[in-house]
């Protein structure tokens, strides 16, 4: 197993846990989305080709479990397709 791989199963397990940016980052990056850094502001962009979904994620730490549970739900969704 990946470890980015190892990191979603843990998200997936406890979303609440002490999440940071690079976290995000690495999950995304393994998924296949693009994880946009704020050229303004403090939020990140995630997207993919494949859905008109963006989800921004502040980068403030730790990050919420709300954000991670969406996060987990858009890669969940894009591999299914």
């Amino acid at each position: 197993m990946v470890q980015a791989e190892k990191l979603l199963e843990r998200m997936r397990r406890r979303p609440q846990g002490d999440w940071t940016i690079t976290d995000v980052e690495s999950v995304c990056r393994w998924a296949g989305l693009h994880c946009e850094s704020p050229s303004r502001g403090s939020h990140y962009k995630v997207s993919h080709a494949s859905t008109a979904e963006i989800l921004t994620i502040p980068a403030h730490r730790p990050i919420k479990a709300v954000y991670i549970r969406r996060l987990v739900q858009m890669i969940d969704g894009i591999q299914e397709t």
